[in-house]
């Protein structure tokens, strides 16, 4: 995921608005501030590529944006500040006393997305205070761009091959401008760790090392071109780019990483970077939408460790699993013989297979607790095999608004072993359905929020309602064994670890080591998979503690709204919340609190 995007994702697509600063205001009340939400959108989209592609809407008079990458410039980052800080101008002229209670929860959502965008490069000059490194194992154009030119960029005609190779040959220009963002960023002490900088390298020789004429990233346009019946030499034409320009760029990538990979400090948490404390603050307050201390999710994390390990303690027992700890337990049975599919792309083919079926399951309990269901389609990938090293065990992304393109819940089957059978159905419940595809396209196909409102994003939201989904699939009994029901409960383990994790690499100064003994210990995951994971939190700070943090908002609020109503509570109206888009999670329980109150 490159920069423009992560910043997309983890608030609101408002950053790029370009507004004149005098704007005045009509009309008065919902239609002025509906109209202001949708001159922020349009004019996001038209100062964004990969958005408008990953919505859909890179046609008609946007055409041309389906050729263009954005630029990954310090310049550019300071233009997206300025943007944002006028768009807080245009909105602070705004009457709240003149808005409907639907208006005002809207203005108060993107005002908070606003201003919590304004933070990394305000105070801190850097892209994002959760992803503080501009090139990292999971971060970068040499890591973003190919996987958004084939999942995102859609070929239908030849002049979506033409709008291909343009985007093949700007890959080279924003190779360019991020190696000079990491040099200078590199000066002032923003350097990934080390073993963060060599995962980076055997990931960019990878991309490297394929002949330019059957790289992934030819053969993504050669392959579709072909099945869209669409006559080119496709092939010759962008193996000429990588071989001319995309490969010297990534050439000179390399080097740069290797001439700092020496520079780079000791350690692996916010402490080793200038402002390191100030910055994990702003990340956990980014990623919970709390204002909670690091100490404090730290020691929730015990507790909830304490607590969910006693619940497996009964389960493992009365599966025969009695000796040891839970975690060596459950480390025994990730690799009994019943539970592992082969690593094979046999096994793999098999493995999907088996999320595909989970999901059409899935599908057919949802009107029990739904009356909104997505229509948008769900495809199942694995994570492509050049960036599986460094990139996370699973993740999801979203469908294009105008349904060109599906969503697509990918899995990284670098080793399937990572992977055993009673895990995959709490995943699958938390990817796809009842998890983020159900309540992001929800969002999307709401009629109740605006169209800015739909692409927003905050993390302790959507990742704490996909783990409440993961419980709402043991409501709906679709786990069909004691030993599934462990799997559920180890995923809620595994998250509350990270708050456990999260918090010691930051603030404790636990090494990457230490913070894998410690997962390894406490969930019984494979090493390699818990690695991983770790990996993800020195780099990407704070959002790990979403999950557990949003999960617990979450039952909360739901647990308070029965106990208001008693009998009069409906499952499927509270989930209708839903429809009102993510939020911040202070708002979410103030708005489930209203809408109970109108119910009672």
């Amino acid at each position: 995921m490159d920069r423009r995007t992560f910043l997309t994702t983890s608030g609101l697509a408002v950053a790029g608005a370009a507004f004149s600063p005098s704007i005045v205001f009509a009309e008065s009340g919902d239609v002025a501030l509906n109209a202001l939400f949708e001159r922020i959108f349009q004019e996001r989209v038209a100062t964004s590529p990969e958005l408008a592609t990953s919505l859909g809407l890179d046609k008609g008079p946007l055409a041309a944006l389906k050729g263009q990458l954005s630029p990954a410039t310090a310049a550019e980052r300071q233009r997206d500040l300025q943007r944002t800080q006028v768009a807080l101008a245009a909105l602070a002229k705004v009457d709240r006393a003149s808005l409907s209670p639907a208006a005002q929860l809207n203005l108060d959502v993107v005002r908070y997305s606003l201003e919590t965008q304004t933070v990394a490069p305000g105070k801190f000059q850097i892209d994002s205070v959760q992803r503080p490194y501009p090139i990292f194992q999971q971060g970068g154009a040499y890591f973003s761009i190919p996987d958004f030119l084939n999942t995102a960029h859609t070929i239908r005609t030849s002049q979506d091959c033409e709008a291909y190779l343009s985007r093949l040959d700007a890959f080279a220009r924003v190779l360019d401008e991020d190696s000079e963002e990491q040099r200078v960023q590199a000066a002032r002490g923003f350097l990934a760790p080390g073993w963060s900088l060599d995962l980076t390298l055997g990931q960019m020789g990878k991309l490297r090392g394929q002949p330019a004429e059957s790289s992934t990233m030819v053969q993504s346009l050669v392959d579709r071109a072909k099945a869209a019946g669409i006559a080119g030499d496709w092939q010759a034409r962008a193996a000429a780019i990588v071989s001319g320009k995309v490969y010297p760029a990534l050439d000179r990538q390399i080097a740069l990483i290797k001439q700092l990979r020496p520079t780079t400090k000791p350690g692996d948490g916010a402490w080793r970077l200038p402002d390191g404390e100030a910055i994990y603050a702003a990340a956990l307050q980014q990623a919970t939408t709390t204002t909670m201390s690091p100490e404090e999710v730290h020691q929730l994390g015990l507790a909830q460790v304490a607590e969910i390990s006693a619940e497996l303690d009964t389960i493992l027992k009365g599966a025969g699993y009695t000796q040891g700890s839970v975690g060596a337990r459950l480390a025994k049975l990730n690799v009994a013989p019943d539970q592992v599919y082969p690593n094979t792309d046999e096994g793999r083919a098999a493995l999907i297979a088996s999320l595909n079926e989970r999901v059409k399951d899935m599908y057919t309990r949802l009107p029990r607790a739904f009356a909104t269901l997505p229509t948008q389609p769900l495809e199942i990938r694995r994570v492509p095999p050049e960036i599986q090293d460094g990139a996370s065990n699973g993740y999801y992304n979203r469908a294009a608004l105008d349904g060109s393109r599906p969503a697509i819940y990918f899995i990284n089957l670098k080793d399937t072993g990572d992977w055993p059978k009673y895990s995959l159905p709490s995943l699958t419940y938390h990817e796809g359905v009842p998890g983020h595809h159900l309540q992001i396209s929800i969002a999307q196909e709401s009629k109740d929020i605006p169209t800015l409102r739909k692409l927003g994003f905050f993390s302790a939201y959507s990742e704490g309602w996909a783990l409440y989904a993961e419980q709402l699939a043991n409501e709906l009994d679709a786990y069909r064994s004691p030993l599934e029901r462990a799997g559920y409960l180890q995923s809620f383990l595994f998250r509350a670890a990270r708050l456990v994790v999260d918090t010691g690499i930051h603030t404790k100064r636990w090494s990457r080591e230490q913070a894998t003994d410690y997962m390894v210990a406490t969930t019984g995951f494979a090493r390699p998979r818990s690695q991983r994971e770790v990996e993800r939190y020195c780099t990407q700070m704070g959002q790990a503690c979403s999950y557990k943090v949003g999960h617990m908002a979450w039952t909360r609020a739901r647990e308070e709204a029965q106990k208001t109503l008693g009998d009069k509570f409906d499952i499927k109206r509270f989930h209708e919340v839903l429809k009102e888009g993510a939020m911040p999670l202070t708002i979410l329980e103030q708005r489930i609190r209203e809408r109970t109150k109108a119910v009672a």
